[in-house]
């Protein structure tokens, strides 16, 4: 909810220097025109085909980037949810009582995998959280191997269960790892920087019209901050208002369905 909070503050506060700027133009043309009626156009148009181009670059990219990094963290929960599934149907290959006790820590670690980012406060509580999940994996390891090196253990059990295991423990890393993928921080002020002097521009070009059109500047702020904010928001799926939440459910259904 925070970072909620602080999204929408940061982009009001971006909408609202854009109407400042937008004003700020206004007036410095308006006082060009005073000095100089033929002033205005001179030049003007390089210099804002230069500053949109580059900012209708910069907003595609990094909408196009954060729409398909947060496919990617989508597309990787079902992912593990997969893996999760194979490694305990392959359970069946061990002896029967072998199976009771990696079952019961299949079907804890299913439900860990499914709530690790629910109601997490800070970046501590996920990095507790990930401790917890290294801890099962650990456990269910051992057990595994103790397991496959049981008497009459099937060869089978080995050659399928370890690289399922496997796979189950990789895409943990994977993950993480997709969490944290984001692009520097000055792509993002670069964003807010092009916006504020796209405005500047748009208000010195405008500053020809005797009145003031309020309903072009409030739009062209808004569509310009509203696509900022979204762009933000799709980066950090687990934070904002945007959510991911709802792909978990493919991993609480695979720990539903183990019995």
């Amino acid at each position: 909810m925070l970072f909620t909070w602080i999204t929408v503050l940061l982009t009001v506060a971006l909408f609202v220097g854009m109407l400042a700027c937008l004003e700020i133009g206004r007036r410095i043309g308006v006082a060009r025109l005073a000095r100089d009626p033929e002033g205005l156009t001179k030049g003007a148009s390089a210099a804002e085909g230069a500053v949109f181009a580059l900012l209708g670059l910069l907003l595609a990219f990094t909408f196009s980037g954060a729409a398909s990094r947060f496919e990617d963290r989508r597309w990787f929960i079902n992912s593990e949810a997969n893996a999760i599934g194979t490694a305990y149907l392959r359970l069946d290959l061990l002896q029967e009582e072998a199976q009771p006790p990696l079952r019961e820590l299949f079907r804890s670690y299913a439900q860990h995998r499914a709530t690790l980012y629910q109601d997490a406060k800070s970046q501590d509580d996920v990095t507790a959280r990930r401790k917890e999940g290294s801890e099962l994996q650990g456990e269910i390891w051992k057990q595994a191997m103790a397991a496959m090196r049981l008497p009459g253990a099937s060869p089978q059990a080995t050659m399928l269960l370890t690289p399922a295991l496997n796979e189950m423990f990789d895409i943990t890393t994977t993950r993480a790892m997709a969490t944290q993928n984001h692009p520097p921080n000055v792509i993002f002020v670069l964003l807010a920087v092009l916006s504020l002097v796209g405005s500047l521009l748009v208000g010195y070009a405008t500053s020809t019209n005797k009145d003031r059109s309020w309903l072009h500047h409030v739009t062209f702020a808004l569509a310009i901050t509203m696509a900022i904010y979204v762009i933000v928001d799709l980066e950090y799926p687990r934070l904002g208002l945007i959510k991911i939440d709802s792909a978990d459910q493919a991993l609480r259904e695979v720990g539903a369905g183990m019995r």
